[in-house]
């Protein structure tokens, strides 16, 4: 049986799945892979490969002494830079495409509520912009939680009802960076707050800075912040944070001694 060549589509669909998927999980017996695999009408072995090809283009995966596989193709990699171009336009694209095929297989579920429809007319806000928000925000939870292995890279806490995907530049700040996953760190929600509010920051070691509000002598600023104080971070697995960007956050959110 001949070979079937990947489609933009597909590759678009499995790169969208890469990014939320820690490393360890890209194989064939991974439900994930095995339901795109369905979708696209591929074997799971099939996709479980190409999303090793994505990491073999990877630097922080590589930067580990880990190589994926090495047959990433020509398609791959313009995917590859066409998403750190435009993580928002090609996330909404991903999710068109999955549920276009959803729709062809039948394999679709009713997901809005009643309850929507009071935000539609509480808001303003068109259901279609609801459900975009919410693509893109599970998109980003998703990929920054899989990639500190979903423990706070402070704390290493991984309780996930405490875990957030931070931004280190805001939602609001930079439209371009807002689903980019080098934009986010994983942090358990006291220090995501602080992280939030200038409160804290991070070096350019990756280790933790604090504001003069946070040094005062109180015993809960003790054992919460003070206790952290110069602490390197735990990198990520992929999609390390960007030097850049936390160079923004200390020059214009950090609070610095205030």
């Amino acid at each position: 049986m001949p070979r079937k060549d990947w489609t933009p589509e597909q590759v678009k669909l499995a790169f969208h799945l890469y990014c939320q998927l820690p490393y360890g999980r890209l194989h064939r017996s991974n439900p994930e892979i095995i339901a795109l695999a369905n979708l696209m009408g591929r074997s799971a072995n099939s996709v479980a490969m190409k999303l090793c090809n994505l990491a073999s283009l990877d630097p922080a995966i590589t930067a580990s002494g880990r190589k994926g596989l090495t047959g990433a193709s020509k398609l791959d990699r313009a995917i590859w830079d066409e998403f750190h171009a435009d993580w928002e336009g090609l996330v909404l694209e991903s999710s068109r495409i999955k549920a276009e095929l959803e729709q062809t297989s039948g394999d679709t579920t009713e997901t809005e509520s009643a309850s929507e429809e009071l935000i539609d007319d509480f808001t303003g806000e068109t259901r279609s912009q609801i459900v975009q928000q919410r693509i893109k925000q599970s998109f980003f939870r998703r990929a920054v939680l899989s990639s500190y292995h979903h423990r706070c890279c402070v704390t290493g806490l991984s309780e996930p009802r405490l875990l957030i995907a931070s931004h280190i530049v805001p939602w609001s700040q930079d439209k371009t960076n807002r689903l980019n996953p080098s934009n986010g760190l994983c942090l358990s929600a006291l220090y995501d707050r602080a992280f939030d509010q200038g409160l804290m920051t991070f070096d350019e070691d990756w280790r933790v800075v604090l504001s003069a509000q946070l040094k005062q002598p109180e015993p809960a600023m003790q054992r919460f912040f003070q206790a952290v104080e110069g602490q390197k971070i735990v990198m990520p697995e992929r999609f390390s944070p960007d030097p850049g960007l936390m160079q923004q956050h200390r020059d214009q959110i950090f609070v610095g001694g205030g």
